[in-house]
């Protein structure tokens, strides 16, 4: 299996270096090979060929099983034109993927309840939320613009979402919800927006595909106040680009930390882009002090989504689970009595308890 992987700007090569790791020991306990090819994007791309996204990055990927992505951006290039941003770098990527759904688990581990935002009464049990973020189309894809006008300058950017753009990603979210708790909670703004009017009554009408779903809608205004207020009445959640942007990060800090979370881009075949949640750091980058386990995490997503390996994933997650029982913490979940270590040695601790069975 051929992974295509780029590590990125600040933190992006040391939280991949702690992937590598896993993805090793995985190979020893599975028997599975793995490949690997690292290219350059983003920031790094910037300083060495011009561009965010060399074509030689995309082609090298769409050649691959699976990629793996580090972070990307940083203040350095922050005063760019739009089009040569990192960040530019990223919309092109899963453009060029044909990845339209992205997975953003949000999921409170039992032994970080103290790290939360939240009481404990409102966390009860845990979390666990799927968010399914549209990826390849609405605003961030829309045409945009600046002019003169009678005030000055004025700019513009246009929110366009077709049919087949939200009947695939409506899908994709149905068949994980019939995987989970059976509930799915479509987030909109149809009291306002025509493009919102459009995506609710797609959706209610791929939800008679699957009887079997409980389905719900909610305004994105509400869903970001019951995120805090109720947040255990979600299960799957899926939403717009721009929406579940925003969403996926508040339901993060849910969980205590965005070092905790990973992400899934996936299309329609096998090929699938993974990448923590959080950004680049670069402030912490070569400190050791970046926690590595969002990446891991979206490795173990790898292993189920493109590789169809449920055990390997399982045993991945099981590893995390098993060295926060241990009491390792890396400085943005540290808590009172646990045993901080850095970047290397969290990689280490998880890559080592990993166990078939």
């Amino acid at each position: 299996m051929k992974i295509a992987v780029i590590p990125g700007d600040g933190i992006g090569p040391d939280i991949i270096k702690q992937a590598y790791k896993v993805l090793n020991r995985v190979s020893e306990v599975f028997g599975m090979e793995f490949t690997f090819e690292e290219m350059l994007m983003g920031g790094r791309a910037i300083d060495e060929i011009g561009v965010p996204l060399p074509e030689e990055t995309l082609k090298v990927c769409l050649e691959s099983d699976a990629v793996l992505l580090g972070a990307v951006g940083g203040e350095k290039w922050d005063t760019l034109p739009g089009h040569l941003r990192p960040e530019a770098g990223l919309l092109g990527i899963r453009k060029g993927l044909g990845v339209f759904a992205n997975l953003r688990p949000a999921i409170l581990f039992p032994q970080l309840k103290s790290a939360s935002t939240l009481k404990e009464e409102v966390l009860g049990d845990g979390l666990d939320i799927m968010v399914v973020r549209e990826l390849t189309g609405g605003i961030y894809f829309g045409q945009r613009g600046r002019s003169e006008g009678s005030g000055g300058q004025e700019a513009w950017d246009t929110e366009v979402y077709s049919v087949p753009e939200i009947e695939r990603v409506t899908r994709t979210a149905f068949e994980i919800a019939r995987k989970r708790k059976g509930r799915l909670t479509s987030i909109d703004k149809a009291n306002i927006l025509e493009s919102s009017r459009l995506w609710r009554e797609t959706v209610v009408r791929v939800a008679e595909e699957y009887p079997d779903i409980e389905l719900n809608h909610m305004y994105v205004d509400n869903a970001a106040m019951q995120l805090v207020r109720n947040p255990r009445q979600f299960d799957v959640i899926v939403t717009t680009n721009m929406f579940g942007d925003i969403l996926s990060d508040e339901a993060s800090m849910l969980t205590g930390s965005l070092g905790m979370l990973p992400s899934a881009s996936l299309g329609e075949g096998s090929l699938g882009l993974y990448e923590p949640v959080h950004g680049s750091a670069p402030d912490i980058a070569g400190q050791d002090k970046a926690n590595p386990i969002a990446t891991i995490m979206s490795v173990a997503m790898m292993l189920r989504y493109s590789f169809d390996r449920e055990d390997a994933a399982l045993a991945v997650e099981r590893a995390v689970e098993k060295a926060l029982d241990k009491g390792y913490r890396t400085g943005d979940i540290m808590q009172p009595g646990m045993k901080l270590v850095g970047t290397e040695e969290m990689g280490d601790r998880i890559a080592a308890e990993i166990a078939a069975g």
